[in-house]
């Protein structure tokens, strides 16, 4: 078994001597908005389908918050988008395709700028040709709007939204406990605080990921597979990073659109694992990392444990 070091025991909880190892990524921010919150909704979890991981989604996306009417441009329900990719190219590409199949399409929907960003991105200038030749520029103070005539009315779409390089991928806290259902508990009351922390999202289902994984793997042409180490049922055939007290492992990856707020969602979660407490949760908390060698933002846990 490898040595991992415990940090440090917080309300019962062992806390592992480790750091999550994350990456710098291209981020942007859109805002949807709808008739009704339930419209904005569809709209938002179709947008963000399929958008997992960048290994085989091309994006990471999630919802980053509700949006009350009194904060948006047209004084209706919201939702605020986040997503993220390797490069400014893969995640122009995304937005604009996402954008037309799940926003678009969508009854009721409008969508406008969420980041002023280091760079712009086409939003409504990327899918105007969908009018073919109907499509009105329209400017409002400083702000390029496009307005697109469908079936339902017009689509509403501001020309380009903000986007940055700056942005963090891969924060991730490893949440072992002694049954599937104590794991599940920790994870999601874990999901439950960081969601809550601005500019950072979980793109995995429920925030959730059971198949953690490791850099490549024994086929060819594998770029990740099933991380051994962490996998309980594997505990006598490999080198594993579990006791025999670890029965089940969940993972929860974070991206964020600055260094500062994968590190404040990586906080309050741990926090919460560990008020939870190992009764009814994990009783230890490790991260994932490549010693070091992948991405070059480390986030060590003892820093970040309360």
């Amino acid at each position: 078994m490898p040595d991992m070091k415990e940090a440090l025991r917080v309300n019962g909880v062992s806390i592992d001597d480790s750091f999550a190892e994350a990456f710098p990524m291209s981020g942007t921010a859109i805002e949807v908005t709808a008739i009704d919150e339930h419209w904005a909704m569809q709209a938002a979890l179709a947008m963000t389908g399929f958008a997992t991981s960048v290994i085989a989604c091309g994006v990471e996306a999630g919802i980053d918050r509700l949006l009350s009417p009194q904060e948006t441009r047209d004084g209706r329900p919201g939702v605020r988008i986040l997503m993220f990719s390797m490069d400014m190219g893969g995640l122009k590409k995304q937005l604009g395709t996402r954008l037309g199949q799940c926003i678009l399409t969508c009854p009721t929907t409008a969508c406008y700028a969420g980041l002023e960003g280091e760079e712009a991105i086409d939003l409504g200038s990327a899918i105007r040709y969908f009018a073919d030749g109907w499509q009105i520029s329209k400017k409002v103070g400083t702000r390029h709007y496009w307005r697109m005539p469908v079936m339902e009315g017009e689509f509403l779409c501001e020309a380009r939204t903000g986007a940055t390089t700056k942005a963090v991928g891969g924060g991730n806290l490893l949440l072992m406990a002694g049954s599937v259902r104590q794991a599940l508990k920790a994870s999601e009351v874990a999901v439950a605080a960081m969601r809550k922390v601005p500019g950072a999202i979980m793109p995995f289902p429920g925030g959730i990921v059971r198949s953690g994984s490791k850099v490549g793997g024994k086929y060819k042409g594998m770029m990740a597979s099933t991380n051994d180490a962490y996998c309980p049922t594997l505990k006598g055939g490999t080198q594993t990073a579990l006791g025999p007290e670890i029965a089940s492992v969940l993972e929860i990856v974070i991206d964020g659109l600055t260094y500062e707020a994968v590190a404040d969602a990586m906080r309050v979660g741990l926090k919460a694992v560990c008020d939870l407490g190992p009764l009814e949760g994990a009783s230890r908390v490790g991260a994932g990392n490549y010693g070091g060698n992948l991405g070059p933002h480390h986030y060590h846990l003892k820093d970040l444990a309360p």
